[in-house]
């Protein structure tokens, strides 16, 4: 072996370490070790493709896990690939869901879509980015297409994903559209040649079946590399546009930094680990110092500012800061509080805080008021019976919900 070999396999074999930190799962590593040390011989880049479907305007910050992998491929030399889901969008990823996802209209996954490229060249070098959406080869595919397509994949191997079984055994209901989800995702792989495609932990058999179809294509079979899952921030389910428990990364800098803020103790500690550039041995001295007194708030704020700078500046992150302190450590109020007329007065303020969306319904407004959670203009109430008459009035739920009311 030449020396010149040798250290392209040496170089191969330490980005492949490099490629595996903080992943979940690399499938098939010694597969994928061959098609880098190929693309390094032959000087043709390997194609890295990422898909998302727009079913709602926001790109999260927990999707930055996936796309700070992609952006350490394009600076290794790869050619990455977006692929907006503008066709899968309209049929519904059914993954991890234990109900059918709701239906997108082809106007609302275009506004959608018309927000994604702009966000994600915060994250990754557009420069080298491809992006291509998925009606470009289904729309001449037709309904035969789509056919001799889903006889490529038996109902078995389909039944044999874990959200489908569990809501079989259940017995809610699974649409034949949610069925054939994963094969027309998986075809996404063969329409574009993929060699490598990375996605979420719940993403794997969607993955999976796009290397299954690469294969009865006659094509080379992509690897795969599955990313965590960032909790959203109830702390509870993955961060999820759907679920509406996610921080998107075109946000305002202090909506983004209250969020943060909201978070519990415990999951804090998880964002850091996923989202924070610090070392893993800063981040372990940082928990020494909460264990040894320091408040886990100040903790909590450095989090904040960091991810606030990441996708703003560092001017706007200690404007986030100086806001947030201002609001809750010496109750100053926010100037770009926004407004919403809600309608005629007099009105009741369960109706108001519900109509206004400080609450999501009367039942959580009943239950804040109860907690001491409500301030009008400032001053805590804790009658339910409340009406408020024409006039302009702050009102605050909670830590972060602040809004100037105006009843006509």
């Amino acid at each position: 072996m030449s020396n010149m070999n040798s250290k392209i396999i040496d170089d191969v074999t330490t980005d492949i370490i490099d490629i595996k930190q903080g992943s979940d799962e690399f499938l098939i590593e010694e597969e994928f070790t061959k098609k880098m040390i190929n693309s390094k011989f032959s000087n043709i880049p390997l194609r890295i493709k990422l898909g998302l479907d727009p079913t709602s305007p926001d790109i999260h910050i927990g999707h930055t896990i996936v796309f700070n992998k992609l952006r350490q491929l394009q600076n290794l030399g790869h050619n990455v690939i977006f692929l907006i889901g503008d066709f899968t969008s309209m049929i519904g990823d059914p993954s991890g869901r234990n109900s059918t996802r709701p239906s997108l209209t082809k106007e609302e996954i275009e506004k959608n879509a018309n927000t994604y490229y702009e966000q994600a060249s915060k994250l990754i070098d557009p420069s080298k980015t491809e992006i291509r959406y998925n009606s470009e080869w289904y729309k001449n595919l037709g309904a035969s297409g789509i056919i001799e397509l889903t006889s490529k994949y038996t109902i078995a191997r389909i039944l044999e994903r874990d959200d489908f079984t569990k809501r079989f055994k259940n017995k809610l209901p699974i649409s034949l559209h949610e069925l054939i989800y994963p094969i027309i995702q998986g075809y996404d792989s063969v329409a574009l040649k993929s060699d490598l495609e990375i996605g979420g932990t719940d993403q794997k058999f969607n993955l999976l079946v796009g290397r299954d179809l690469q294969k009865e294509f006659g094509q080379e079979p992509q690897c795969i590399i599955t990313m965590p899952l960032l909790l959203g921030l109830d702390g509870i389910e993955k961060m999820s546009k759907s679920k509406n428990n996610y921080i998107g990364i075109s946000e305002l800098p202090d909506s983004m930094f209250g969020k943060i803020m909201s978070i519990s103790d415990d999951l804090m500690w998880k964002y850091f680990d996923m989202l924070s550039s610090i070392s893993s041995d800063e981040i372990l001295k940082l928990k020494n110092q909460v264990l040894n007194g320091l408040n886990p708030k100040n903790a909590k704020i450095q989090l904040a500012h960091e991810i606030v700078c990441k996708f703003h500046s560092k001017i706007l992150a200690d404007r986030a800061l100086e806001n947030f302190e201002n609001r809750f450590k010496y109750g100053i109020l926010p100037n770009d509080i926004s407004e919403i007329h809600v309608g005629k007065a007099p009105i009741n303020i369960i109706k108001i805080l519900k109509a206004s969306g400080l609450t999501v319904s009367h039942t959580e407004a009943n239950r804040n008021i109860e907690q001491g959670g409500v301030k009008i203009d400032g001053n805590k109430i804790s009658d339910k019976s409340i009406i408020l008459f024409k006039g302009e009035y702050i009102i605050q739920v909670g830590k972060r919900k602040i809004k100037k009311i105006i009843l006509d």
